[in-house]
């Protein structure tokens, strides 16, 4: 899959929180947690499963920086 975003970071799952409509899933990427917020139905069609390798892809306008 090709994508214009250059923020792309390869990563684990470490953790997936169901709620009721949005889930958070939680990825390992060089030893820092990343987060994700989707629906739960993006979750079931990816097949998302703890241990996955997956590619955390950011697309941002604005980035923060902060010390």
């Amino acid at each position: 899959m090709e994508l214009s975003a250059r923020n792309q970071l390869k990563g684990k799952i470490t953790e997936i929180v169901r709620g009721a409509v949005m889930g958070e899933v939680m990825v390992d990427v060089g030893g820092q947690t990343m987060t994700s917020s989707i629906s739960l139905s993006s979750i079931d069609h990816l097949a998302l499963r703890i241990g996955d390798a997956v590619f955390v892809v950011i697309k941002a306008t604005d980035v923060m920086i902060g010390k």
